[in-house]
């Protein structure tokens, strides 16, 4: 069964003369769950990834699936579960690349220490924060096909965080027009990774000198009533309610990841 990883790969593989075919296959790795393979079992709060020496370079591997990390080992093995991108985050500087999915899948492929970094310090980026007023709205033009993809993507995980997104042009105050996605009544405390992750898509899409604000509005402010006139809508996933489950890996808790030795 082809995983999205394997897709973007695929494209890859298919297009190397397209450089925004290997910026998604990068979006691809940062975003999904990835299984990193360990020397020992992890404590609370220190993890040992087992370390591949290849040509003078080593390498931590990683699965994007349990079952794929088991069909390499051939037996049980201690492991951790994390974000591509908290494994790049965690593996910078350290000199130390990714094997993804080797020998186990047509995704498979290394990653020099260079590429982690470079992963790292792009997602790192942080978005400039301004404040203007929108005077008037309308429908999007000359939208790339490839951002449209990527942002599709992008939304379908912002479960829970806003009742919609609408993408437009829009007129601001002594400001030229520029386009611009809107999140209608979003949580407050959600504003700041919902910022950051369009600021992906468009760092991934590989569209040079783009451009993509993002506004935060109130489903009673004015200007939505055009916005649902003229801007093209995303409806964004509603949020599930969680069910009572028992965390068997250290690491699985995103805001306390293990240091990695």
């Amino acid at each position: 069964m082809m995983t999205p990883l394997d897709q973007a790969h695929a494209e890859m593989e298919a297009h190397p003369e397209i450089d925004a075919l290997r910026l998604q296959f990068y979006e691809r790795l940062a975003d999904c769950e990835l299984f990193l393979l360990l020397e020992t079992e992890p404590t609370e709060d220190t993890a040992k990834p087992m370390i591949f020496p290849v040509e003078d370079q080593q390498y931590a591997l990683v699965f994007d699936s349990e079952e794929r990390l088991a069909e390499f080992t051939q037996k049980p093995a201690p492991f951790i579960s994390l974000s591509g991108r908290m494994i790049a985050g965690m593996l910078r500087g350290k000199g130390i690349g990714l094997g993804v999915n080797l020998s186990v899948a047509p995704s498979s492929i290394l990653l020099p220490d260079g590429a982690v970094m470079w992963l790292s310090d792009t997602l790192e980026t942080t978005p400039e924060e301004t404040q203007a007023k929108p005077v008037s709205i309308h429908a999007p033009s000359a939208i790339p096909e490839v951002l449209l993809k990527a942002l599709d993507t992008k939304l379908a995980a912002m479960a829970g965080v806003a009742k919609a997104a609408y993408l437009a042009e829009v007129d601001y105050e002594n400001a030229p027009k520029t386009h611009v996605i809107v999140f209608i009544d979003a949580i407050e405390q959600a504003q700041t990774a919902i910022t950051s992750a369009i600021s992906e898509a468009l760092t991934f899409s590989g569209i040079e000198a783009g451009t993509l604000d993002v506004l935060f509005l109130r489903g009673s402010d004015p200007i939505c009533a055009q916005l649902a006139k003229v801007a093209l809508r995303f409806d964004l996933p509603e949020l599930l309610e969680p069910k009572a489950h028992v965390v068997e890996v250290p690491g699985s808790n995103p805001d306390k990841p293990p240091k990695l030795r």
